[in-house]
C-alpha cells in the first residue's frame, strides 16, 4: 500500500502514487518541517517535549555528525579524523569495510514498522544510537535514510545554512517549512559557515613550502603571491 509509511523508501510506489495524484489534480507535494537548533543538547530538549504532545507518533529524524552517532569501535574511539576513517571504510580501502553501514536497513525498517503499527514515539539521538548498537546498524546513515519518510527533521543550524552540508546531506529546502529556534544566533552561525581558522604554525609551514617552490622555479607566478599572503598574515 503506497499510503503505508513502510513504503516510503520504495521509489516505484512513490512515483506511481504521485502520478495518480497529478492525474486527479490533487496536490502531490507535502512539505517537511526542518527544525534547526543551535546545539545538539537543544534537539534533545525539543524531542523530549515532542514526546509529550499528541504529535509524538509523527515520523521524524535527527541529523547529526558522526561524533554523536558513529558506533564503529575503531572509528568512534578515534580523535578528529572520524569522517576520513568512515569514508575509507566505505570505499573499502585497506581491504576493510564497515559492517554497521551494511546493517542500516535494520534501523530504518525498524522505525518504519513501528510507525505502521502505530507504536512510533518521538526519539532522541541517544535512543537511536542505543538501538543501533543493539541491531548492529549505523545510526548516522540510518538517520539520513529516515529523512525520506520523515515529516519533521531536527538538525543543527549549519545543516540548513551551509550549502556544502546541505548538498552532502541531500537537504532540499525549496517549498519546505523551516523553523529556526533562537534565531538571533543565526548571524554567528552563518559567519562560521563561511569562515576558516588557521594557526600561526600552519602559516609558517605553508610559507616554508612556498619558499621551496619559488626557489626551485616551480610555478613561480602562482606561488609568489601566495607566499606574500602568508608573510602578511604572519
Amino acid at each position: 500500500c503506497t499510503e503505508c509509511s513502510c513504503s516510503s523508501g520504495k521509489e516505484t510506489n512513490k512515483d506511481t502514487s504521485s502520478k495518480k495524484k497529478k492525474e486527479n489534480g490533487d496536490e502531490s507535494f507535502v512539505p517537511k518541517i526542518f527544525f534547526g537548533t543551535r546545539t545538539h543538547k537543544q534537539i534533545s530538549q525539543i524531542t523530549r517535549e515532542l514526546k509529550r504532545t499528541a504529535y509524538s507518533s509523527v515520523p521524524m529524524t535527527i541529523l547529526s555528525s558522526r561524533d554523536y552517532t558513529c558506533i564503529h569501535p575503531v572509528v568512534s574511539s578515534s580523535g578528529s579524523n572520524r569522517n576520513e576513517m568512515c569514508v575509507e571504510l566505505l570505499e573499502g580501502k585497506h581491504g576493510k569495510s564497515c559492517l554497521y553501514y551494511h546493517g542500516v536497513h535494520k534501523l530504518s525498517e525498524h522505525h518504519a514498522l513501528q510507525s505502521a503499527h502505530r507504536m512510533y514515539q518521538a526519539w532522541d539521538i541517544e535512543d537511536l544510537v542505543s538501538l543501533g548498537k543493539k541491531l548492529r546498524a549505523c545510526p548516522y546513515f540510518a538517520a539520513r535514510e529516515l529523512m525520506v519518510g520523515a515529516d519533521i527533521v531536527f538538525c543543527p543550524y549549519n545543516y540548513l545554512l551551509d550549502p556544502q552540508i546541505r548538498d552532502c546531506m541531500e537537504i532540499k529546502l525549496k517549498g519546505q517549512v523551516v523553523i529556526l529556534d533562537e534565531a538571533h544566533n543565526i548571524e554567528d552561525c552563518a559567519r562560521e559557515s563561511v569562515s576558516y581558522g588557521v594557526t600561526e604554525s600552519q602559516l609558517r609551514a605553508a610559507r616554508e613550502e612556498l619558499d621551496s617552490m619559488v626557489n626551485n622555479n616551480i610555478r613561480q607566478k602562482d606561488h609568489e603571491p601566495l607566499r606574500a599572503v602568508c608573510c602578511s598574515f604572519i
